[in-house]
């Protein structure tokens, strides 16, 4: 029996852990494929059995790679993949303690999405990137794909010369292919048709699997920032709009080190991905991925830049073991996050964002109030896809614990208090229950003052949560309040008002109103059509409950032009969720079928699984 150390993973605590991987990756844009070599190094040599992740790989070899010839090693595939964890691949070791793999990946990998020129900016290229978080490393190389197992790693991308590559790590050059190289994958003369470069990649500091990141295409950059360059496709105007979103990054970067102690990563630069990419931000070290709907035009989007950046202290430096306690990265980093925004942009601007965040963390109870185990902090997640239940919990009751904390015992004593908690936990994956050992072992007596066990294992909201307190926060819930009596905003209450404000008067309003009052709404302040997608799909998701049919072409074009689960999830779901509403189901079955291929894998997973539960 498996000695489990992720209800995710096959990995078995009984076996030595991976401490590097030298990959080589060829990238066919014909077949949709990595045709690909993977180079393990184990902790130590090994006898016996080595198990590892794999999902919709074929693997066609297993050598000795410590032999002077290449020497067979036996290996096995399970034969019917598990739903959540794929496929075990089981290796037969004699005293090896490194291992060479050659596979190839599927046209169906959940953490590639191949992208044909149409389906890009520049419209004249594909293009390719990754997603693996949450289990998604494993459909890209053989690996003990959990948290718990950090590597380095090293990778050379053999792909079009009129390509270019980034990476999660450290570029070395860009050559031509060495004539082993070149041979490798051109088994099919299609594959071989073109020029060719390999460019060459290594990531020194160890990382879980799920940060591996890269992506190919027409790729150009702006430097905003000595430690920061903003890359996205080769497109002049999406390239200066993302460059002017981001200017203040390196100023952020600066407080996050004040709060939180040193920036380990050397550079922080920033990728801004086609609109398929499935969410808001990915905090690839050294490499953040981003959604196109991030650049506002106002810098607001930079908040999401925050948070990404703060996940280089919490996550990415301080990692989860596992994903049930997935509150380790989120609830952290969301408390971070906030801190520099406030400082960065002023206490308004983060009292918004926890007002934001306050109203999703309700709207999550009601999500979850017929499986209150995902209303918890530590989660039980065995048997379950951590995909299907994303949500806000780990990010804002997580950020509601922490903030918690700070009450108690004052901001300057917290401030301490994290400031040691990362620098003794870096470059480790821990669990919860390391962490509040750590808690109660420096801040003495905080047991008797905060309930831990009703914040860590109890369900719903605990009592000692608080909704923020600020002026501005208080202002937009009230005008939100009176609109259930016919009251729209003057125009001189919103003057001021940007995208946040109009979010959070949005999903304050009453759920149950008339068509007639959001049309009302939006012919006063054209909601609808708001460059914000924050403010748009708030503004839809009440049009669809109010079943104002208006907007449905809106609806329809949100959901073919954006990828982004946390607009999907939502929009999707209230076309289908409400009984006797046959017209909505259709138009939603409809929608995804002509949109389908342009999601993501992930998401098209995420908005499969709820079509299926209402249709």
């Amino acid at each position: 029996m498996a000695a489990a150390v992720d209800p995710h993973s096959y990995t078995d605590k009984r076996q030595p852990l991976t401490t590097h991987i030298s990959l080589s990756l060829y990238l066919s844009f014909p077949t949709t494929t990595l045709q690909s070599s993977a180079l393990l190094t184990l902790s130590s040599a090994h006898t016996g059995i080595l198990s590892l992740d794999t999902r919709s790989l074929t693997i066609s070899s297993v050598v000795d790679a410590d032999a002077d010839t290449l020497t067979p090693i036996p290996f096995s595939l399970s034969p019917h993949p598990d739903p959540i964890k794929g496929t075990l691949l089981t290796i037969h070791l004699s005293s090896h303690s490194r291992i060479l793999i050659a596979f190839t990946t599927s046209p169906s990998s959940s953490a590639l999405q191949w992208l044909s020129p149409t389906q890009t900016f520049s419209k004249t290229s594909p293009f390719v990137y990754t997603q693996c978080q949450a289990i998604h490393a494993r459909s890209i190389f053989p690996c003990q794909d959990t948290p718990a197992a950090r590597i380095t790693y090293s990778a050379r991308l053999n792909l079009p010369a009129s390509l270019s590559a980034v990476m999660s790590a450290r570029h070395l050059h860009r050559r031509l292919p060495l004539p082993g190289e070149a041979a490798m994958a051109c088994d099919d003369s299609m594959w071989c048709a073109e020029d060719r470069v390999v460019e060459e990649f290594v990531m020194e500091q160890p990382i879980p699997p799920y940060l591996f990141a890269f992506a190919v295409g027409q790729i150009g950059f702006r430097d905003v920032g000595p430690r920061t360059r903003v890359y996205a496709e080769s497109v002049p105007s999406l390239l200066d709009s993302a460059a002017r979103e981001f200017a203040g990054t390196e100023d952020m970067i600066r407080q996050g080190e004040k709060l939180f102690g040193p920036y380990d990563w050397e550079r922080f630069d920033l990728l801004v991905l086609p609109p398929s990419f499935p969410y808001g931000g990915m905090e690839n070290p050294r490499m953040v991925f981003l959604t196109p709907t991030v650049i506002k035009g106002d810098a607001t989007g930079a908040q999401v830049v925050a948070h990404e950046l703060a996940h280089s202290w919490t996550g990415n430096l301080i990692t989860n073991k596992n994903n049930e306690h997935f509150w380790l990265n989120e609830g952290f980093t969301t408390y971070a996050e906030r801190r520099i925004v406030e400082v960065v942009q002023g206490e308004d601007r983060a009292a918004l964002n926890v007002g934001i965040g306050w109203r999703g963390l309700n709207d999550e109870m009601e999500r979850f109030k017929d499986n209150l185990e995902f209303t918890k902090l530590k989660q039980n997640q065995e048997g379950v896809d951590p995909d299907d239940i994303y949500s806000q919990v780990p990010y804002e009751k997580g950020f509601q614990f922490l903030w918690r904390i700070e009450r108690q015992i004052g901001r300057p004593a917290f401030d301490e208090f994290l400031k040691k908690y990362i620098a003794t936990f870096k470059f480790q994956s821990i669990d919860t229950e390391t962490f509040l050992d750590f808690l109660k072992a420096n801040v003495p007596g905080i047991e008797k003052e905060i309930n831990l066990e009703v914040w860590i294992e109890g369900t719903g909201i605990p009592p000692d949560a608080l909704e923020p307190i600020s002026n501005i926060y208080t202002k937009i819930v009230s005008l939100a309040h009176e609109f259930k009596n016919g009251r729209l905003p003057r125009e001189e209450e919103v003057a001021d008002w940007g995208g946040q404000e109009w979010e959070l008067y949005l999903e304050n309003l009453p759920k149950s109103v008339e068509a007639s009052q959001i049309s009302a709404l939006d012919k006063r302040y054209r909601l609808a059509e708001s460059k914000d997608y924050e403010v748009k799909v708030a503004f839809l998701q009440l049009a669809i409950t109010a079943m104002c049919r208006d907007y449905y072409g809106e609806v329809e074009k949100t959901l073919k032009e954006v990828g982004r689960m946390k607009y999907l999830r939502p929009l999707y779901t209230l076309l289908v969720q409400f009984p006797g509403r046959e017209d909505e189901k259709l138009l939603a079955k409809r929608i995804f079928m002509e949109a389908r291929d342009t999601y993501h894998p992930i998401a098209q997973g995420v908005v499969e699984a709820i079509l299926s539960k209402h249709l």
